[in-house]
């Protein structure tokens, strides 16, 4: 059972987008090589246009994963009937780089919230080895559990989510 002070349950993110699971490999999310993905921190529209680097680290060069990029708060957070938005899927990242040695399935599409404050999650799965995946017809109307499901990737093994809203001039002073 996942704990109460995980910043993935406080989040919403194991409800929402995927079931209880244990981080078992560590992963850090970093854009424009400065700006750290921490739970819960809000990052601007703009600081977040070109697609980051995930490194990962805790596999070996046998391992391989799967990064997805999701927004499960389309249109907006107090009636996400469009959940999930898919922005990013990267496949085959061996285990001891980052997402650049993967092969993007999905380009990154960078975050644009309209209404309210969205959560932005990464999620990272173990593939049995190295795979091609399903690539998803579309965007919208995205499904983390059932695309793990439907390409054998089991429960994520690390995740992490930053919060963005809409940027306003007065709020990029």
């Amino acid at each position: 059972m996942a704990k109460m002070s995980d910043p993935l349950v406080i989040g919403r993110v194991v409800g929402d987008v995927v079931d209880t699971f244990t981080p078992c490999v560590d992963m850090s999310v970093t854009y424009n090589s400065s700006k750290q993905v921490y739970n819960g921190h809000e990052l601007f529209p703009s600081s977040v246009t070109a697609k980051p680097k995930v490194e990962v680290r805790g596999g070996d060069m046998r391992s391989f994963f799967t990064l997805i990029m999701t927004d499960p708060d389309v249109p907006g957070p107090s009636d996400p009937y469009l959940r999930e938005h898919l922005h990013w899927i990267v496949t085959n990242i061996p285990g001891t780089t980052d997402s650049s040695f993967g092969n993007e399935v999905v380009g990154y599409e960078m975050p644009r919230p309209n209404i309210g404050i969205h959560r932005f999650v990464f999620l990272l799965f173990k593939q049995k080895g190295r795979q091609s995946v399903t690539s998803p017809s579309s965007r919208h109307n995205f499904n983390t559990r059932s695309f793990a499901l439907e390409n054998q990737l089991g429960s994520p093994v690390a995740g992490v989510f930053f919060n963005c809203q809409r940027e306003t001039a007065a709020r990029r002073r």
